[in-house]
């Protein structure tokens, strides 16, 4: 069982940043693959990025130069630096863990990006 909660969503301006964070209940060095997916409005749910083994990162196009994912083994979080936000990047983000073959969602933090 993996337990995630997310924290530091808001309201930012065209052109903000925020920083996500996803806090684990166990030692984040035993989760092969961390992400963030988000759910816009009209749209399903989509992947932003994915940190898989702690090295290796997978963007979405929409995310790609301006989302980094990361993660601080010290403190079982990932976090989701978001820049250059966009009215489009408005939605709820959720963390995703993959363990043991199973996904494990939070419960989600919301984003919204004001023109």
């Amino acid at each position: 069982q993996v337990q995630l909660v997310e924290s530091g969503g808001g309201l930012v301006q065209t052109g903000g940043s925020l920083r996500l964070s996803c806090a684990t209940s166990r030692s984040i060095v035993s989760i092969p693959v961390m992400g963030w997916y988000r759910q816009t409005p009209g749209k399903q749910l989509e992947l932003v990025a994915t940190l898989t083994h702690g090295t290796t990162t997978n963007y979405a196009d929409s995310a790609k130069g301006r989302f980094a994912i990361s993660r601080d083994n010290a403190k079982n979080t990932v976090y989701l630096q978001m820049s250059s936000l966009k009215p489009d990047d408005t939605g709820v983000y959720y963390c995703n863990a993959v363990f043991v073959g199973n996904h494990y969602w939070g419960q989600g933090t919301q984003v919204t990006v004001s023109s």
